[in-house]
């Protein structure tokens, strides 16, 4: 089998878009795969297998990836991810290793789960949006039910067996003027990791191009600001939070680990529990399927025109504010979905929450350049 050009992560939906939670701002609870048979709720076993071994085969790197996502990923069961586990040691070739990372809103967790993810050494990525009432206040069952207990409970049972967590929190209007209780609440459950997601909910609709749950472009980068500060004053070398750990990267001329900060995209595809490829999990549609991991061997999805022609044209569609920008290197014009803005100038569409991001690179730039500095005395 032939082997990519360059690295990738796959985010694999093995239960596709099916969980058991609503929450109210998700965006991938309406993806579903329609060009094949998708009677079972998870990945057929056949389909898994080919897929391990046509992700490792492609894989240039020493250490192959898997990222497990969803939907909910623990609703395919326990027992697909130790077929899966088994499937990776067989294909895997000698002196090569793999690491695996889930995504889960953690509420169906339990002792069986942790001593698995334990023994398999995987990573998992843990949603939390704050405390109890902000957590609940999208995060919610299909029946309305809170949901924030039973994702502590499954917090606790990952910590109690050993496994990395990394806390993954969704900014929006419901907690995005409240940075003190959010980082607090995380800092009070010792999050070693933690990943804002701002919120954005495009709208045609309204007049100002998003719906009442999207955070306020300029209050995200004042968050963004407030949690700098804290973390710098009382958390550096304690607490790793991902967007800070992106701005410092250039600091040392390393390359983007986040899609959304690259000059281009296309890193991060999808491959459905049905075997469809798409380039990115914001853009599962029939217009943007590429193909069957069945039919089509990954490495010739990854390296085809259609799949490079989606990730350049992140770069090719840059507004013009962003060519002249301070702070170009830190966000390359962020994640194009959020490109909806009409330039004045009649370029191309502005990225909604530019604002919040230049507040933010800004204010982070001293250290930056400070750290820079640092590290160039150093090796001289």
């Amino acid at each position: 089998m032939a082997t990519a050009g360059r690295s990738f992560q796959v985010f694999v939906k093995p239960a596709g878009s099916a969980c058991n939670l609503a929450c109210t701002y998700c965006y991938y609870l309406d993806k579903e795969p329609r060009t094949e048979d998708c009677r079972s709720v998870r990945m057929p076993d056949d389909l898994l297998e080919a897929y391990i071994a046509r992700h490792i085969a492609a894989s240039p790197d020493e250490i192959v990836r898997f990222s497990w996502h969803g939907g909910e990923p623990t609703l395919a069961g326990v027992d697909f991810f130790r077929t899966a586990v088994d499937f990776q040691r067989r294909h895997l070739p000698p002196g090569r290793q793999v690491a695996n990372g889930m995504q889960t809103n953690g509420t169906l967790l339990d002792e069986d789960w942790g001593a698995f993810l334990a023994e398999a050494e995987f990573s998992v990525g843990l949603s939390l949006d704050g405390p109890e009432k902000i957590h609940d206040a999208f995060r919610r069952t299909r029946n309305d039910r809170p949901t924030f207990r039973e994702a502590m409970r499954g917090h606790e049972i990952l910590r109690r067996h050993g496994v990395p967590v990394d806390i993954l929190t969704v900014v929006g209007g419901h907690n995005v003027r409240r940075p003190a209780e959010v980082y607090g609440f995380l800092k009070s459950i010792d999050a070693p990791f933690i990943s804002f997601l701002p919120l954005v909910e495009h709208s045609v609709d309204s007049p100002s191009g998003v719906d009442g749950r999207t955070v306020p472009a300029g209050a995200w980068g004042e968050f963004l600001c407030a949690v700098f500060d804290e973390w710098l004053a009382k958390d550096i070398g304690r607490v790793k939070i991902q967007i800070f750990e992106e701005a410092v990267r250039t600091a040392f001329g390393l390359e983007h680990s986040l899609c959304l900060f690259r000059p281009v995209c296309g890193d991060i595809p999808v491959v459905e529990r049905n075997g469809d490829f798409f380039s990115c999990d914001h853009f599962v549609d029939p217009k943007h399927r590429l193909g069957n991991i069945r039919r089509t061997p990954l490495a010739a999805m990854l390296e085809s025109p259609e799949h490079i022609a989606f990730g350049r044209a992140k770069l090719k569609t840059l507004p013009r504010p962003c060519l002249t920008c301070e702070v170009r290197d830190m966000c390359h014009g962020e994640c194009p979905k959020n490109r909806f803005v009409p330039d004045p100038g009649g370029g191309p569409d502005l990225n909604y929450l530019c604002p919040g991001y230049k507040r933010f690179f800004t204010h982070c730039r001293p250290f930056v350049e400070a750290v820079a500095a640092e590290w160039h005395r150093s090796r001289t």
